[in-house]
């Protein structure tokens, strides 16, 4: 019989911890949760304590089957899920099943908890076994009974009053308002004109171009200026004068310090921003570091655990960094102490360490063939990170000269790097670069009262813009800054705002959809305390609480539930009409009766206030910036044509990629013809496979053309370059296909054989 059992949470963690423990250990995945709440109502029973009904999730019950089956053939059992809320949920929720099993109940079961996956790190664990934490695993259960009482009491009163299928959750709702405040900020935002006046001149080879800060004894701030005929005043005024003199010179040193190394939250940011991955792909990439990877004579862990809102980092990493340090660069590149970090997250959890390589002797490039290209560049990014913490700061140079010319005053700044301190490996990335800022140059040697000849002076035109659009890395850093969620909640809340379709994605920027917008509108109107970004953040709060001992669950739990039973019968009463649709000034063109916006299940559409009766309906253009609704023309009838496949009338209508021509009589016909098909498209040549058909061009989802044949789907014939109509001298093929590469040029070649011929240039 083996002596011990030793239970994680991922089959890959348990594949590298197993490598660790003699055979004396056995271990085994749970494959993470095992129990939950029935998705369906009175999962939680109101009357009777909050009492949650769990059962075994279906997917899991093979893993649970293992779980027993394993437990009763060892004598003792370690729990060691993750060191967090949900990972002490899980071990709860392991030892209840275990417990109800007879032959099991009997044997010692204890938790063990470890930060990164090394050998070390592991037998320390498993030599200090503790009690699972409750106040831990009331928090969870407190986190799900509230999330549960939400969603199953909100989320039905938006399929009654907006759409069935609709849901609102505790953290996903505020992060939905986020995004829908920041676009309606964005449809009412007035752009303004200003003008920048700027001083052009040189010192020998060097051109030196400064800004207007005051005029005539006047300030001028960024909006001044905001009429060009004063800005075209002010440069005839100035330019009167040809020398510039120095007046005043400003220097200063200062000190930037070295960042953080990461946590959940700031890793999740800097990945999107540097990298390029969504919260999701980080945190999947990073649970694949800190499980463990296979780097020739080992499978190890190559970070510690990756959901954490600690900066702290253990004495032994600390030692680990400065040792590499002195090792490997220049002696004024190490402080005399350690650097420390105070954590500005609210309830830290400062018991766990930050997110930091298990080995900082093991560089990046000297595992590099072991990873993916993924893992590789996240794993720089931590590495980077958390060896630049302990560095010297950086002693950068700053540089402010202001040079009069008649009664004007510009002002040319400057930035030069003393001491590089931390930046000699890390620097942080921003997410909106300042188009403006020409501040960071190094100045020539100038001098008090020195004159200079004035090139030119002249002004350039800007325009205000609003605040852009959410991307995951700034909402991520605003739901952080109110307190809302936790670290480990980030990519889920993205991901269901995605997958309920309240949002889309445009050049990395989040955008509502209009059931998103409609959401978020009732909800903020009617229910305001559940998106309200203090009250979500409170609630986080009172969740810690839970989790320190601080507060009991049940009184919280009652005091939530009577204020939102309230609510909801209270909002019972709201028409569903109200919500759904907006009148506007224009008449049915078939029936005489007013139009009406209404929200249709893809989005929405004009119809007719007489429906049933009358049918009428068009599409939605799009909405104004003043939030007005701009509704599209009715379609262009192609002229002296008709639809070669049933006879009806063609039209001109404008999808994703632009205009095209279809059959008015679509879904039941679905003749389509492309607009804006390359030039060069030529004649259309007969489909070599079905002989019928004749090869067209067409455009795939991501805008990019392919061939193929008009008889689709009857014939899937497709071709990726442009086919020829010339029969194959090999093979007999019917076409030959036009193939531009940079390496060989242009190309016959046959799509059926390996006949390939160079075309003359």
């Amino acid at each position: 019989m083996t002596k011990t059992l030793l239970i994680v949470e991922s089959p890959a963690k348990a594949k590298t911890i197993n490598k660790y423990l003699g055979s004396d250990f056995k271990v085994i995945a749970s494959f993470g949760h095992v129990r939950d709440l029935p998705k369906k109502t009175g999962s939680i029973d109101t009357e009777n304590d909050f009492e949650p009904k769990y059962q075994i999730i279906a997917r899991n019950k093979k893993h649970v089957d293992e779980i027993i089956s394993s437990s009763k053939e060892c004598d003792e059992i370690y729990l060691a899920t993750d060191p967090d809320r949900e990972g002490e949920a899980i071990a709860w929720h392991i030892r209840e099943i275990l417990l109800s099993q007879k032959s099991i109940a009997k044997k010692p079961i204890r938790r063990v908890t470890f930060n990164e996956i090394t050998k070390s790190a592991i037998l320390d664990a498993v030599s200090k076994p503790r009690d699972l934490d409750l106040n831990l695993i009331y928090a969870q259960q407190a986190r799900l009974t509230l999330d549960y009482l939400i969603g199953f009491n909100i989320s039905p009163l938006l399929w009654r009053k907006i759409r069935t299928g609709l849901s609102a959750g505790r953290v996903q709702s505020p992060a939905l308002r986020l995004i829908s405040e920041r676009e309606e900020e964005i449809k009412a935002f007035i752009p303004e004109d200003y003008f920048t006046v700027l001083l052009h001149t040189h010192k020998e080879a060097r051109k030196l171009i400064a800004k207007l800060i005051e005029y005539d004894s006047k300030k001028i701030e960024t909006k001044t200026i905001n009429a060009k005929p004063l800005a075209e005043k002010i440069c005839a005024d100035l330019s009167k004068h040809d020398i510039a003199k120095v007046t005043k010179i400003t220097k200063k040193q200062k000190k930037k310090n070295p960042l953080p190394p990461f946590i959940t939250s700031s890793l999740q940011i800097e990945s999107a921003r540097r990298l390029g991955f969504n919260t999701d792909k980080t945190m999947k990439v990073a649970q694949s570091l800190y499980e463990g990877v296979d780097i020739g004579n080992e499978s190890v862990g190559l970070i510690s655990y990756m959901r954490t809102d600690s900066v702290n980092l253990s004495i032994q990493a600390l030692d680990e960094i400065r040792d590499y340090i002195a090792q490997n660069y220049a002696p004024n590149y190490l402080p005399s102490n350690p650097v420390k970090f105070v954590s500005k997250v609210k309830n830290a959890q400062e018991a766990h360490e930050a997110i930091r390589p298990t080995a900082i002797g093991r560089d990046p490039d000297s595992i590099k063939k072991y990873l993916s290209s993924d893992q590789f560049r996240l794993y720089e990014l931590i590495w980077l990170r958390a060896l630049a913490c302990q560095f010297t700061p950086a002693i950068l140079d700053t540089t402010a000269i202001d040079i009069q010319v008649g009664t004007g005053i510009f002002r040319l700044n400057g930035i030069l790097v003393s001491f590089d301190g931390f930046m000699r490996v890390y620097q942080e990335e921003k997410e909106e670069a300042n188009n403006e800022d020409d501040d960071n140059i190094r100045l020539p040697e100038l001098k008090l009262e020195e004159k200079l000849p004035v090139d030119m002076i002249n002004f350039s035109e800007h325009q205000t813009e609003p605040k852009p659009r959410y991307s995951e890395a700034s909402l991520v850093k605003s739901l952080e800054e109110l307190g809302i969620g936790r670290p480990s909640t980030y990519a889920t809340i993205i991901s269901t705002l995605k997958k309920r379709e309240y949002v889309i994605m445009d050049k990395k920027r989040f955008i509502p959809t209009d059931i998103g917008s409609l959401v978020s509108q009732f909800l903020t109107s009617h229910l305001t305390n559940y998106v309200d970004f203090k009250f979500t953040a409170n609630l986080e709060d009172t969740l810690d609480d839970i989790s320190n001992g601080t507060i009991k669950k049940l009184p919280v739990l009652k005091k939530f539930w009577q204020e939102l039973k309230s609510i909801i019968e209270e909002k019972q009463g709201i028409a569903r009409s109200e919500l759904v649709t907006e009148k506007l000034d224009e008449m049915c063109p078939d029936c005489g009766k007013q139009l009406i916006v209404r929200l249709g299940k893809y989005g929405k559409f004009v119809g007719c206030s007489g429906y049933p009766e009358c049918k009428y309906m068009r599409k939605v253009d799009k909405v104004g910036t003043d939030g007005e609704v701009i509704v599209q023309e009715e379609p262009e009838v192609v002229e002296g044509r008709e639809c070669p496949k049933d006879g009806g009338a063609l039209i001109v209508r404008t999808g994703r990629y632009g205009k095209f021509i279809s059959c008015k009589n679509y879904p039941k016909c679905k003749y389509i013809e492309n607009l804006d098909q390359p030039a060069d498209d030529g004649a259309k040549i007969l489909c070599p496979e079905c002989k019928t058909g004749h090869i067209v061009t067409k455009k795939n989802r991501y805008g990019s053309w392919f061939y193929a044949c008009d008889n689709y789907p009857t014939c899937k014939t497709l071709f990726n370059h442009k086919p020829m109509d010339e029969k194959c001298p090999s093979c007999g093929y019917g076409v030959l296909l036009h193939k531009i590469t940079k390496r060989n040029g242009e190309q016959k070649v046959c799509p059926s054989c390996d006949f390939c011929e160079s075309m003359p240039s």
